[in-house]
């Protein structure tokens, strides 16, 4: 019993805030222009911030692990592969593209913040993970989603160096990067401007959660529901079953072995779909994908926390 209350404590204020949001949407108090713009303040501003506070007040050289995000890195690039085979003999051509990004790519910046907060009160070894697998994240989704596009396709001409210049732009990134070397810094912040700072990155997790649940609308799922299940299915249990025994046999345990989950069982990001419309693709399946994986993941995550728990290794 003490392992799963141990487990509902980190997963069940998640599915709380997002079933909050989707309250506030049908009640109006939460409108269409409201969720984008809360998602974009969340996305660009308060999440890299917060990320930016918790590692300028740890010692990077401490905890830093390069075996740790080389595994991150890995285990993304394997996760990527096996997705791509499988869409080749499962799912049909128009929509390949969609399937292997919404299979592999987590909402690992958002919702596996949370998780991390919940657990252990600090998301460092989060924002590790994070420096392992998010560019690559964006680099393999431009990749994927222009060579699968439906009826062909193709990279545009400095469409790659526009890609890179995005991944060493990305807000999330910069955070992170920028939180290192304040880490690194033998001064420290004022402590006007860091409470500040703090206060921003607090409303990261809340108002992030309940935008992501506003967004949730069922009538989405429809003919692409089939390949949108295999899609979800690979992203809250497959990639969890191939890797997780895996990160635990090389000793990975505690914060780090919490992170390596978040990033393969998350629900998929909400950038998947913004992402696939703007290259050209249908959307359906990538929204439908992140509608189920954002319902069921709080679940899900119990259950795999609720496991390494009672194994000892967290």
């Amino acid at each position: 019993m003490e392992n799963l209350i141990f487990s509902l404590e980190a997963t069940m204020p998640v599915f709380l805030l997002m079933l909050a949001g989707m309250l506030f949407r049908r009640m109006g108090i939460f409108s269409e222009g409201f969720t984008k713009g809360a998602n974009t303040f969340v996305f660009r501003i308060a999440l890299p911030v917060n990320l930016f506070i918790q590692l300028s007040e740890i010692n990077i050289r401490e905890v830093w692990d390069t075996g740790f995000v080389l595994f991150c890195a890995l285990a993304t690039a394997a996760s990527i592969l096996i997705a791509l085979l499988i869409a080749r003999f499962a799912v049909s051509e128009e929509v390949r593209g969609e399937f292997v990004q919404a299979s592999y790519r987590s909402s690992a910046s958002l919702l596996g913040m949370v998780y991390m907060g919940n657990l252990y009160g600090e998301a460092s070894m989060g924002a590790l993970m994070m420096v392992g697998s998010v560019p690559i994240y964006n680099i393999a989704a431009v990749l994927l989603l222009s060579l699968l596009r439906p009826g062909g396709g193709k990279i545009k001409k400095g469409q790659m160096a526009e890609t890179i210049r995005s991944v060493l732009t990305n807000p999330i990134i910069l955070g992170i990067m920028l939180g290192c070397i304040a880490s690194l810094l033998p001064v420290s912040m004022p402590g006007i401007l860091s409470r500040a700072l703090s206060d921003i990155g607090k409303t990261a997790s809340p108002l992030g959660l309940m935008a992501m649940g506003a967004q949730v609308e069922f009538g989405k799922v429809r003919a692409r529901a089939g390949s949108a299940i295999l899609a979800s299915v690979l992203k809250l249990a497959g990639f969890v079953l191939l890797f997780l025994p895996l990160a635990a046999a090389l000793g990975f345990r505690q914060e780090k072995l919490t992170a390596i989950l978040v990033m393969l069982g998350s629900a998929t990001t909400v950038t998947c779909y913004i992402m696939a419309k703007n290259m050209g693709h249908d959307g359906t399946l990538t929204q439908t994908a992140v509608m189920i994986t954002t319902l069921l993941s709080s679940f899900t995550m119990t259950l795999w926390v609720y496991i390494m728990r009672s194994l000892g290794y967290i």
